[in-house]
Order: structure tokens, then C-alpha cells, then sequence
């Protein structure tokens, strides 16, 4: 799969669990925790793929899209921000969707200008075959990425090549503890 029609499937996902999302109801809090949970792992992943593997080849090849890229890793850091609290804020607070409400806005934005402006023109600038190379190179990416935000790791290599790869697998690591406890309770 090409690298445009990889990250549009990603913002599609995403696109979906917002929508479903907007379909909960006030009391309806184990729903949007499981929910934003799968935004948070989405847009993690989704974040690091195109800061380690997208954003430098776009940046290398596109020397026209260096504004947008840049203006990408910045909507990227305010989204980071905003998962990792996320992450620690119950769905009761009345914060909670209020902070939702504010990131599906700027993911909705940044995932319009994307496919408006930065994919046109690097698909005309980098081409089929350059495109399809840049997209295994991010399913590649994928099965390593951080699954949490981490808005205090860099976010162009090479520091984010080690970060990315240490998180990842913390993250991973994690997640297996959490199930593994949560599995355990279930049988007592």
C-alpha cells in the first residue's frame, strides 16, 4: 500500500472512533474511556509513523511542503499534549469530553489540511513507485510504535528513531501487564 492511502486509512480509523465517540451519551463513561483509549493508541501510533518515516521523506523530496511539515509537527505536539492527559483524566470529570471535544477539532483540522495540501503535492513530487517504498516503510513502522502519547520525546530523527523505538516497546510491555492484571482479576 502507498504511504497517502496508508495515513488516509489511519485518519479513517480515527474518523470512526470520533464518530462513535460523538454517539455516547453524558453517562455513558466506561464507552468513551474504551473509546478515547483507541484514539489515544491510534493517533500514537499514527503521530510516530509520520514524524520517524513521512515527515523526513516529504521534507527531503518536497523542499515546497517545509512549512506544512513543520506546521504538522506542531498540531502533532498540541495533540500529544492533550492524550497524555487523556490518559490520566476519568470520563466523569468535567473536563473529560470537553478535552475530547477540543482534540477531534484539531485532529479534524490538521487531518484536512494533510489531505488537501501536503498529500497532493507529494504524490506529484515523489511518485508511485517512491510512494509505495515510503509505505512499507510505515507498516514497518507500526509494529514498533510508542501505543501512548509521549509529548516530551523528540519528534524528528534521529531522536525520535530511539525514542520511538524505547517507547514502543514500554508501551507494548505495558499494555501486556495491564491485560495480564486485569485477567487475573476476572478469575478470582
Amino acid at each position: 500500500m502507498d504511504a497517502i492511502t496508508l495515513l488516509k486509512q489511519d485518519h479513517r480509523t480515527v474518523e470512526k472512533l470520533f464518530k462513535s465517540y460523538e454517539k455516547t451519551g453524558d453517562k455513558a463513561h466506561k464507552s468513551r474511556r474504551d473509546l478515547v483509549d483507541q484514539i489515544i493508541e491510534e493517533l500514537s501510533i499514527h503521530a510516530a509513523i509520520e514524524e520517524q518515516v513521512f515527515y523526513p521523506r516529504v521534507r527531503q523530496e518536497v523542499p515546497d511542503a517545509e512549512d506544512t511539515v513543520l506546521e504538522g509537527l506542531e498540531e502533532h505536539h498540541i495533540v500529544k499534549w492533550t492524550l497524555s492527559e487523556l490518559e490520566t483524566l476519568e470520563p466523569s470529570d468535567e473536563r473529560f469530553h470537553p478535552k475530547v471535544t477540543v482534540l477531534m477539532e484539531s485532529v479534524r483540522h490538521h487531518v484536512e489540511e494533510e489531505e488537501s495540501e501536503m498529500f497532493p503535492e507529494v504524490r506529484k513530487a515523489m511518485g508511485r513507485k517512491a510512494l509505495q517504498q515510503v509505505g512499507d516503510q510505515l507498516e514497518t513502522a507500526k509494529k514498533a510504535a510508542p501505543t501512548r502519547p509521549h509529548p516530551k520525546a523528540p519528534d524528528e530523527p534521529p531522536g525520535n528513531l530511539v525514542a520511538g523505538a524505547v517507547s514502543g516497546a514500554a508501551d507494548r510491555a505495558r499494555k501486556v501487564g495491564k491485560e495480564a492484571v486485569k485477567k487475573a482479576r476476572k478469575t478470582r
